[in-house]
């Protein structure tokens, strides 16, 4: 059983343009897909979609949209009433997968609604092999939400059934899961390069690259990694857009990538390339072995309109290089 937190879930509607963006015109769409979202949301969709046993947990009256759209997807779901619509968001594709988001900031979560959607989780993670905590956080909510979490998690495990947890954000969220003390850091980071390298100042790494640099040079990528690792981290699942993705860990560092799809939409597939590195963890998989099955979901995530999420017979592992890199990160 994975379980997923969505802390600030949406409606996201993608909409696809038939040439590139233009803007101040009026432009037609060519399609119009709408479905339940939010990043632990896709991965708990990407696990049902694969047979995967999982669990969203969120806020959400029964009757709002996004509920509904679960309960459509038959994503078994554990919802918190909090009597206010939850957000939506657009995104407009261009053909050749550039995607441009439109993203509202979601209702506010009171403390006490804090404090309830803490427990609902808590109540649900007993049992579960990873517990995921991503997405944005709703306004009303502190930067170390997840890392307030991460430590209640694991107060009320004991050594035996403590589930593993993955950690997808960005901005402060994310900056402050590597921050404090160890029990409130994730077995697993799950960036995007723009990520990593906030991260990897966070962390203190002197070398500083840009996103684009990180992308373009995957050593370097996995040395930024490492630096997030050495803080305390247990893992990170670093994605590379159409270069692939970088793990690294205390015992290595690899390099994955996966041959050039035709890319319909980029939405989501940083969250089917998680929820395919749980997959292949959930059975037993080596780390390398999951790195590769996430780049084989995010590269089939990427050639699906919208924010589809793939099942595992429509990717392609065996297409995946993986590659060892240095493990004698200082």
């Amino acid at each position: 059983m994975i379980v997923t937190l969505t802390a600030n879930p949406s409606l996201d509607r993608t909409v696809a343009l038939p040439g590139p963006l233009l803007r101040g015109e009026v432009q037609r769409a060519i399609s119009v897909r709408q479905e339940s979202g939010g990043k632990g949301v896709n991965v708990s969709r990407a696990l049902v979609a694969s047979g995967l046993k999982t669990l969203a947990v969120l806020p959400g009256s029964e009757a709002d949209p996004v509920l509904a759209g679960l309960r459509d997807g038959d994503v078994p779901f554990a919802a918190l009433p909090i009597g206010e619509p939850l957000r939506s968001n657009v995104a407009l594709t261009e053909p050749g997968g550039v995607t441009t988001k439109i993203n509202e900031p979601g209702p506010v979560l009171s403390e006490d609604q804090q404090e309830a959607l803490i427990g609902l989780l808590l109540d649900h993670s007993r049992g579960a092999s990873w517990v995921v905590l991503a997405g944005s956080l709703p306004p009303g909510v502190p930067a170390d939400f997840y890392a307030t979490v991460t430590r209640r998690l694991r107060s009320i495990h004991d050594g035996t059934d403590a589930p593993r947890i993955a950690v997808d954000s960005s901005g402060e969220p994310l900056a402050a899961a590597i921050s404090g003390d160890a029990a409130g850091k994730p077995d697993l980071l799950k960036p995007n390069a723009e990520e990593l390298a906030e991260l990897a100042a966070a962390a203190g790494f002197a070398t500083h690259k840009t996103a684009e640099e990180l992308e373009a040079d995957p050593e370097a990528a996995a040395d930024a990694a490492a630096a997030v690792v050495r803080s305390g981290v247990g893992a990170v699942l670093a994605t590379l857009g159409s270069k692939g993705a970088v793990l690294v860990t205390a015992d290595g560092a690899w390099l994955a990538t996966h041959p050039p799809v035709k890319a319909v939409s980029t939405v989501g597939a940083g969250d089917s390339s998680l929820a395919g590195y749980l997959l292949a963890s959930s059975e037993g998989a080596a780390p390398a072995d999951c790195l590769r099955q996430a780049v084989a979901h995010g590269a089939a995530a990427a050639s699906l309109p919208g924010s589809t999420v793939p099942a595992v017979h429509q990717t392609t592992p065996d297409a995946v290089t993986i590659t060892a890199l240095r493990k004698d990160r200082k």
